[in-house]
């Protein structure tokens, strides 16, 4: 087997046991997106990407053609990321947007795959005092943004690449769950 393979076999089977965590998650987005709440997401990079990829699949569709659900890359207005990245400093372009567009009860998903991202970490700190549900997404724990969130899938291996990789099987997992839950 490629060795990129055998590191991402190994990473999915150290994830396995976190699925009840994924159906968890993906049952009570579920509930928050259909009352009317939304999700905001952040990351930086390809942690950006894969936030951007899951807010895609809520706002479009993942499989099933069904009603759009209110999700935000924070990273995607670039307007808005260039001018608090020039007023008040990089570590603070999430977290002002979280202050935002955030309401309680509304869910941040931040994606890191250090977990020690400044405006990550930052945007979560900014959810918890204005009452969002926060969950992180990131490489091994522990790090700062698992010690922030609510609740952590820290994906126990060192390799970016495959962290990130293991980020989008549980983004997919949690549409999956999302669209079970809404049907």
């Amino acid at each position: 087997m490629h060795p990129h393979l055998a590191r991402l076999s190994t990473a999915l089977a150290a994830v396995d046991p976190d699925t009840p965590r994924i159906y968890a998650w993906g049952l009570k987005l579920a509930a928050v997106l259909t009352g009317g709440g939304r999700l905001l997401a952040c990351g930086n990079g390809g942690s950006a990407a894969e936030a951007q990829h899951l807010t895609a699949e809520l706002v479009g569709r993942y499989r099933a053609n069904r009603r759009p659900y209110a999700a935000i890359p924070l990273h995607a207005d670039t307007s808005a990321v260039t001018a608090i990245g020039n007023d008040f400093g990089m570590d603070e372009v999430y977290a002002r947007q979280v202050r935002a567009h955030g309401r309680p009860g509304d869910v941040l998903i931040c994606l890191s795959t250090s977990g020690a991202s400044p405006n990550v970490t930052a945007a979560a700190e900014a959810a918890r005092e204005c009452g969002l549900t926060t969950w992180a997404l990131t490489g091994p724990a522990p790090n700062p943004l698992a010690d922030l969130c609510d609740e952590v899938l820290a994906v126990p291996v060192g390799d970016t690449a495959t962290v990130q990789e293991v980020h989008l099987t549980v983004i997919h997992m949690l549409c999956d769950v999302i669209e079970e839950a809404c049907a």
